[in-house]
């Protein structure tokens, strides 16, 4: 049974598993082992701040009880009148089970019901599960693409992804 709710203080330690074994598997290729190390470590710690800080939507999506898959979003900072997808992660023992399609509905669903009529994310360029994800779940490239460093000075590029909600 797929569970889809608002995340809590107490999920800050599942929200940051989930995060630092999606990023791992899907862009430690790109980096160096020891950053992936340090990158990982700062993905499975993050989460209890954000919570605190209390803004946008994060919702856990749980597949029989093991929490699995999460979404944040908050209003776009550069496109006005959007919502931006900021993170999404599946944790690799998930993907291929539904949670995160689950998810993504549920996202699309509470960003509407937010006044939202439109989303944009941005996703990794090399990432072809990713952007068949998305497709999948009805968002289509804007033609956009920017690079982003991620913290070790390697410049990766990104592709930018959007929809109705």
């Amino acid at each position: 049974m797929i569970d889809i709710r608002d995340a809590e203080p107490a999920d800050g330690d599942a929200l940051g598993e989930i995060h630092a074994a999606a990023w791992e598997a899907a862009y430690g290729q790109f980096y160096a082992p020891e950053f992936v190390a340090s990158a990982t470590q700062d993905r499975r710690t993050r989460w209890h701040a954000r919570i605190a800080e209390g803004t946008g939507t994060l919702l856990l999506a749980s597949l029989d009880g093991r929490p699995l898959a999460l979404s944040f979003s908050l209003p776009s900072a550069t496109r006005p009148g959007l919502a931006e997808l900021y993170s999404f992660y599946g944790h690799p023992d998930s993907w291929g089970s539904g949670v995160a399609g689950a998810l993504m509905t549920a996202t699309l669903r509470r960003l509407r019901a937010g006044g939202h009529a439109r989303v944009h994310l941005w996703t990794v360029r090399d990432t072809p599960r990713a952007r068949r994800f998305y497709v999948k779940c009805g968002f289509a490239e804007s033609g956009a693409v920017r690079d982003v460093d991620y913290g070790d000075g390697t410049p990766i590029a990104q592709v930018e992804y959007q929809r109705a909600c």
